[in-house]
Formats: structure tokens, C-alpha cells, sequence
């Protein structure tokens, strides 16, 4: 079968779209937490850049020179924006000092403010596409986050006395304003540095955090009594990656395990959404302690590669690091099914999602597909418009065709897995496992990425009903 004819029959696939974002209205109530935050957007240039590398004074070889992703001079800034440009990929790099803060400040400056933190996005991704309550977890909230939660009635936070109240009219005051730098990049730009020239091969960016809060898993008390009072039907956790050994990330992890256990036990259906998490010992309790008690995980291709490094698949991360594909990337997925053990797994690539779960999960394969069909869409939609603060903007990529790298690389899982029937349905079995694949849509000039890997997680699993 000729690819006209598959994306004809995605294209028949995809007109359920708008009856399955019908479903997540259904959902009675989801929670988010952990990290809410500002994100001081930045669009930057091949040329903008330059002009930092040479404020800096930085060569070539100190430009290549990375001891630590840790942003511990405002040089570290800038080497971690370079690397990330001429290889196309996104990294979060973690600083606490108040002058790489300042100088980043005065350097670098924004386009825009919008929410970040994955919960926080996360919670403005689900109440506007209709969740009929979202609890956001925020250790801080004053006027200027607050004004980042889209002016909705259910999405829902707590004041300073514990009082539930829409997020967006909630101050508290005495709180500290949490600002994150999304530096993003296009495909195709480029950078001289010493007379060698750099194409940034994707579009991405470098994400630089100053956020003492979130640094050291600040946890706000009334949310958690209002969950214990009352369970939510989902919780979207993430945030852990911000934590270092340092700052005791281990044991805050430690602190934490008993509340996501009474979540658990509760019944609330527990996703983990695993982002960059560049502390070693962090990652690694991240791995051993709080996914194991997830129902499901959410991750990319960087992240998955990440986990490799720490369950003892060295060799495999290598060779997914030289050629991250659909092959190499389900390859990654079993390595990590099998050690975390958590009932479901989605991997979000370029072009392609694909989930792992185990048979007789709660959330079936058909289910399952059509959530992930939804969570393509959104994120088109996202990646075209610029956001999805608005209910037209979820469903603006509807009718646009899946993407020819995304069906290749079906086709290339297809093989490996040897059930060419994967292609046309997205749906087949490996190794005792149920495998959900789908090609997704690819806008060639996204005006931004910011938060795509949360809500497709979030979307895909909600919509699964």
C-alpha cells in the first residue's frame, strides 16, 4: 500500500476528532502538580546568538567544552543555547544563582510571558478543552502567575487560607514571581562561530531555569488536604527533574513517595510525565521510586535516552543517540517497560507516538488511539496557531494530512515488529505487550513548542475513553 492511500486512511481515522475531544468533557475532575511557573519566551536568531558568543568572548572550543548542563556562569548560558541549536534538540538547564539570573535579565530579555511548568500548562491544557474541574498545584501565586491560568471557572487553585478559587483571580501576595527563559530556535538557521558555519537541523529550544521554589519541591498543604478530601479521577505529576542532588532532590523525592501512594490508593489514575532531568542521582530515584508507582509515563525521545543511561543500557542509548528512530525508540520502550514496570508508557517522537501498555490495562488499545489521535491534533494545532488558549485553536489542525515521516517510520516499526497491518490500524501486540502507534501531523514552522510533550501526555490519556 502506497502512502496516498495510507494517509486516506488516516484521514478517515482522524474525522473522529472532534467527537473524541466530546469524551474529556466526561472527565469529572483532574489534578495537576507539581511545577508551576513563568516562561519569558524567546525567539532567537543565528545572528542573536552570535552576538552572544562574541559579548562572552567564547570560542569554538569553549562553546564545545560542557563539564556540567548546570548554569553556573553566564557563559554556561550561552554554551547551552549553542548546543542545543546546531543539534536540534531541547535541554533544560538548572542555575540558583542570582547573577547568571540578573545577567540573563539584562541580556537576553523576552518576547512574551506565558505559563510554563508542566503542571501548569498541563492544567490550562485540560480545563480548556473541557475537563469539568482542574486543580492546579501552585507554591506560588501571585498576581502576575496568576494572570498566566487561562480566566476559566474550572480550573481552580487555593488562596493564601486555603479558600478553592479560580486560579487566574487568586494574589498571594507575599509570593515570588517564578520565571523560566524558553529560548527557541528554527530549522534551517545557522551560526558562525570561528569560520565554521552550524544549521540548526530542527527546530527546538533551550529552556533556562532560576526557580527556587520549584528547585526545592515546595509543596503547597492545601492542595494537598483538598485531594485528600476529595480524590481527583486524574493526576498529572511532574516537576522532579527541576530537583539536584545538591538541594536534596533525592530525599525530597523520599518526602514525597507517601502522598503519591494515598493518591494511589484512592484510585486516582497516576501519570508521570518524565521531562529532562539532568541530575544523575536524581534521575536515577526518579526511575527506582516514583515511576514504579505510576500508572502511566509519559516521555521523549531525549528522556527515554536518558532513562537508558541509568538502568544499566549504556549501548542502547548510544545507538539511539546516533539514530533516533521508530526501531531504535521501541527498543528503548521495552528496556524501560520491562524495568519500570508501569502498566503504560507513551514515547512522543517526531512524527510518531507510540505506547506501550499491558494487556488487560484499564485503558484499551482502541482507546488509546483515539486519544493519541486528539493529542495530535492539539499539538498541530498548538505548534500552528501559537496556543491553545482558545477552544477553535484545539481542533485547527483537523483535516490536515499525517506526515510521510511519520508514516516511514510506522512502516519501518511495522516491520520490526512483523505485522504489517500496524500501518493501517495503529494497533498490535509485542512481546505480551498491547503497542499503540501513530503517524503524527508536522507543521513545518511551528510558532512554538513550548509544553507539547505535557499536553500530548495529558490529552492522550484523558481522552482515552
Amino acid at each position: 500500500m502506497n502512502k496516498e492511500e495510507l494517509k486516506k486512511i488516516w484521514a478517515e481515522k482522524f474525522k473522529q476528532v472532534p467527537g473524541i475531544l466530546e469524551n474529556i468533557k466526561q472527565v469529572r475532575s483532574a489534578a495537576t502538580a507539581f511545577n508551576t511557573n513563568i516562561d519569558a519566551v524567546l525567539k532567537l536568531s543565528g545572528a542573536d546568538l552570535e552576538k552572544l558568543i562574541a559579548a562572552e568572548k567564547l570560542s569554538l572550543h569553549d562553546l564545545l567544552d560542557v563539564k556540567q548542563t548546570k548554569l553556573l556562569a553566564p557563559s554556561d548560558v550561552v554554551k547551552g543555547i549553542f548546543k542545543c541549536f546546531k543539534s536540534g534538540i531541547a535541554e533544560e538547564w538548572l542555575t540558583e544563582d542570582k547573577k547568571v539570573y540578573d545577567w540573563m535579565v539584562k541580556n537576553l530579555g523576552y518576547n512574551r510571558l506565558q505559563m510554563g511548568g508542566q503542571g501548569g500548562i498541563v492544567a490550562n491544557a485540560l480545563a480548556v478543552a473541557g475537563v469539568q474541574k482542574v486543580i492546579a498545584h501552585t507554591n506560588s501565586l501571585p498576581k502576575l502567575q496568576a494572570e498566566q491560568f487561562l480566566k476559566l471557572n474550572n480550573l481552580v487553585s487555593y488562596d493564601e487560607k486555603g479558600m478553592e478559587k479560580p486560579a487566574c483571580e487568586i494574589d498571594r501576595q507575599t509570593d515570588i514571581p517564578l520565571i523560566h527563559w524558553i529560548i527557541e530556535f528554527d530549522k534551517g538557521d545557522s551560526v558562525n562561530v570561528n569560520g565554521e558555519k552550524f544549521v540548526c537541523p530542527k527546530s527546538n529550544r533551550f529552556i533556562a531555569t532560576y526557580d527556587p521554589l520549584n528547585l526545592h519541591l515546595v509543596v503547597d498543604e492545601n492542595f494537598i488536604r483538598a485531594l485528600k478530601k476529595d480524590k481527583a479521577e486524574y493526576i498529572v505529576l511532574s516537576g522532579f527533574h527541576a530537583l539536584t542532588e545538591q538541594n536534596d532532590g533525592v530525599k525530597l523525592q523520599d518526602d514525597i513517595l507517601p502522598v503519591i501512594k494515598d493518591w494511589k490508593a484512592q484510585g486516582s489514575l497516576i501519570h508521570l510525565e518524565i521531562a529532562s532531568t539532568q541530575d544523575i542521582a536524581v534521575r536515577k530515584a526518579l526511575i527506582k521510586k516514583i515511576a514504579p508507582l505510576a500508572d502511566s509515563i509519559g516521555i521523549n525521545e531525549r528522556e527515554a535516552i536518558d532513562i537508558l543511561e541509568v538502568i544499566g543500557e549504556e549501548k542502547l542509548a548510544e545507538v539511539c543517540n546516533a539514530q533516533t528512530t521508530s526501531v531504535n525508540m521501541f527498543k528503548a520502550l521495552l528496556k524501560i517497560k520491562n524495568h519500570i514496570k508501569a502498566p503504560r508508557i507513551q514515547l512522543h517522537m517526531f512524527g510518531l507516538y507510540i505506547t506501550l501498555e499491558d494487556k488487560g490495562f484499564r485503558i484499551t488499545p482502541e482507546a488509546n488511539l483515539h486519544g493519541m489521535m486528539l493529542a495530535a491534533t492539539v499539538a498541530a494545532g498548538k505548534a500552528g496557531t501559537g496556543n491553545i488558549n482558545k477552544v477553535e485553536n484545539l481542533l485547527w489542525a483537523c483535516g490536515r494530512e499525517v506526515s510521510d515521516t511519520g508514516l516511514q517510520e510506522l512502516s519501518d516499526l511495522a516491520d520490526f515488529i512483523g505485522d504489517e497491518k500496524l500501518v493501517e490500524t495503529g494497533i498490535a501486540s509485542y512481546d505480551g505487550f498491547g503497542v499503540i502507534a501513530l503517524p503524527t501531523i508536522i507543521i513545518e514552522k511551528p510558532l512554538t513548542l513550548v509544553g507539547m510533550g505535557d499536553t500530548i501526555s495529558s490529552l492522550s490519556l484523558l481522552a482515552a475513553r
